[in-house]
């Protein structure tokens, strides 16, 4: 191997040690917060987030299980999660013309209510992964892609998409494969940027093929 390619295989695994890093620090972080007996529930009312979600139903459905695959399913999702990504829509860490419209009519308490009622509803257990790219998804969410430094989901999202509440990591099982391929798209280009200063989001996605991402949405999707 000449001199040149040492030096860039030295920083490429620099870089993956520094990645790999981060993200057992950002762990730590969240098991140290539930030892602590942090509460990972929002102080709202599910009998007024009811009330208030006539609107969201006609996207996400009347207990939050949407029907376009465009469209997220919010049933079951942890609270903290969904407040944050209303604040985000709010404040324009996320961008969407129907989404930010409706955030900026909400109040902090309008967001509990609603993340607490849809926190409570249950997942539609129906949706179910493409068979063709269940191998390729699953080595991809559980071991993620060294060659590429793309860390495994299950570090943050849990080994069944269960999502991590306390760290207001999302619950991913279940969801529609079409959103979670535009999401992975989003952070990518840098277009979503609620992952916060991290950016564990954007610099993961942004090392995913075309392929990749197809391949573990749909593993997503299936996560029961």
């Amino acid at each position: 191997m000449s001199g040149g390619c040492r030096a860039l295989a030295g920083q490429w695994n620099n870089g993956f040690k520094i990645m790999r890093s981060k993200y057992a620090a950002l762990i730590a972080i969240s098991l140290l917060a539930t030892a602590a007996g942090a509460n990972p529930l929002v102080d709202g009312s599910p009998e007024a987030g009811q009330a208030k979600s006539a609107t969201c139903a006609a996207c996400h459905g009347p207990q939050g299980r949407s029907v376009n695959p465009q469209w997220p399913s919010l049933a079951g999702q942890n609270a903290r999660y969904l407040v944050e990504q209303l604040k985000a829509f709010k404040e324009g860490a996320r961008s969407d013309m129907l989404m930010t419209a409706q955030a900026m009519a909400l109040s902090e308490q309008d967001m509990r209510d609603l993340a607490i009622f849809y926190a409570a509803q249950a997942p539609d257990p129906k949706v179910v992964a493409n068979p063709a790219s269940v191998a390729k998804g699953a080595a991809l969410y559980r071991g993620g892609d060294q060659e590429n430094r793309v860390a495994a989901c299950t570090a943050c999202h849990g080994p069944t998409g269960q999502g991590n509440p306390a760290a207001a990591y999302p619950m991913l099982k279940g969801q529609h494969a079409t959103y979670t391929a535009t999401q992975l798209r989003a952070y990518a280009s840098g277009a979503r940027k609620s992952d916060g200063p991290t950016r564990i989001m954007r610099e993961i996605a942004a090392r995913m093929r075309e392929d990749d991402i197809m391949a573990l949405a749909s593993y997503i999707q299936g996560l029961k």
